[in-house]
């Protein structure tokens, strides 16, 4: 199963190496990263093979959140299939 990662907010140092080193933790594999600045802003889209996380996928889906509160971004991990769902209107 796929995973969408989105991360956005101030951009500040170090956001890349918390955020895929936080998905390798749980046992996630990046498969594709891009990542922009525009302006102050960072803004950065994964796409992430979850089929050997070590934990439920809506627990690390929260843990994403809380991550991203605590590194004052926002940070959205998606099952694809949902993702490209809200997509394809």
């Amino acid at each position: 199963m796929r995973a969408v990662v989105t991360v956005t907010g101030k951009d500040r140092k170090g956001i890349i190496a918390k955020v895929s080193g936080f998905l390798a933790e749980k046992g996630a594999n990046i498969e594709d990263i891009s990542q922009t600045i525009m302006g102050e802003y960072f803004a950065m889209i994964m796409i992430a093979d979850m089929s050997e996380a070590k934990e439920e996928f809506s627990v690390i889906a929260a843990a994403c959140a809380e991550l991203g509160k605590q590194i004052g971004m926002s940070i959205y991990l998606q099952h694809e299939d949902i993702f490209n769902a809200m997509h394809s209107i």
